[in-house]
């Protein structure tokens, strides 16, 4: 019987083809179909164990199946969601997005609105590292909401949340406002960009939480337009865009009352979330 190690370095060797880092998917893998951790796997590679499972596993990834919709689960600013398909996996850029969040708050007692809720990583993130925030999620997805609920519940945050479905402000009612931050993931990728993407996104994941008209900026527009009417003045309107979206969108944030206006870079060096503030007057 073949060791776990060599069951490894196969399927690391089978995954090199459509993944950036086929070891680590592979040893993920591995861990789930045996149950245990993958500090566990990596100390029993020497063991002869036919890891029932496992090539089904490896076989989905093939098929571009993004991991975390086989394994159930994706780990975001330190907590451990469940993810469901073909709703958005949590992306790690999408961290800066909380940190300009909490970093704008700091230890106040505030409400915070999360608009494309998805998961809820960002809400329930939100919230459990700002304790005195209250935080309303809202979706046009009923499944994103349910899946969000159950992520707040598991980790202890649903007591300080609101889970609202509609579109973009349409879920809230006028008692609502005002927010003291109102904070978006929202869809940025140009219709046209759609075909380059890789498969693990295009035939897996959701197109209607990714493209947004021909420049990307669909629902960008809308998010900044509206959200003037559910700030406090001062509050905090924080989102991430696409690649090559930052100048059009300070743009458009100078021509809706909006001051203060900067970007944050994801790890790549890519300007990835921009923050405003409603003006005071």
């Amino acid at each position: 019987m073949a060791t776990l190690g060599n069951r490894l370095a196969a399927a690391a060797d089978l995954l090199a083809p459509i993944t950036q880092t086929p070891r680590i998917d592979a040893e993920i893998l591995l861990a789930y179909a045996l149950g245990i951790s993958r500090s566990q796997v990596l100390a029993r590679l020497k063991d002869a164990d036919d890891a029932p499972g496992f090539d089904e596993l490896v076989a989905r990834r093939l098929a571009c199946e993004p991991i975390a919709y086989i394994v159930g689960e994706w780990e975001f600013f330190s907590l451990t969601f469940a993810v469901e398909p073909p709703i958005l996996v949590p992306r790690p850029e999408t961290e800066h997005l909380v940190e300009a969040v909490l970093s704008f708050l700091g230890c106040a007692p505030a409400r915070v609105l999360d608009i494309g809720t998805g998961t809820g990583c960002v809400a329930v993130a939100i919230a459990r590292n700002a304790p005195s925030c209250h935080v309303v999620a809202t979706d046009v997805n009923p499944a994103s909401l349910r899946l969000a609920q159950a992520n707040a519940t598991r980790l202890g945050t649903v007591d300080r949340m609101r889970f609202l479905q509609g579109d973009l402000f349409e879920a809230l009612d006028a008692e609502e406002a005002p927010f003291d931050a109102i904070c978006s993931n929202p869809p940025y990728i140009q219709d046209g960009d759609w075909a380059g993407l890789s498969p693990v996104i295009r035939l897996h994941e959701d197109p209607e939480a990714l493209l947004a008209g021909p420049d990307g900026l669909g629902v960008i527009r809308r998010l900044v337009f509206e959200a003037v009417a559910y700030l406090r003045p001062g509050g905090l309107l924080a989102f991430e865009i696409g690649m090559g979206q930052y100048e059009p969108v300070r743009k458009l944030l100078v021509e809706n009352n909006y001051e203060g206006i900067d970007v944050r870079n994801d790890l790549a060096g890519i300007p990835r979330v921009v923050v405003a503030r409603k003006r005071e007057q």
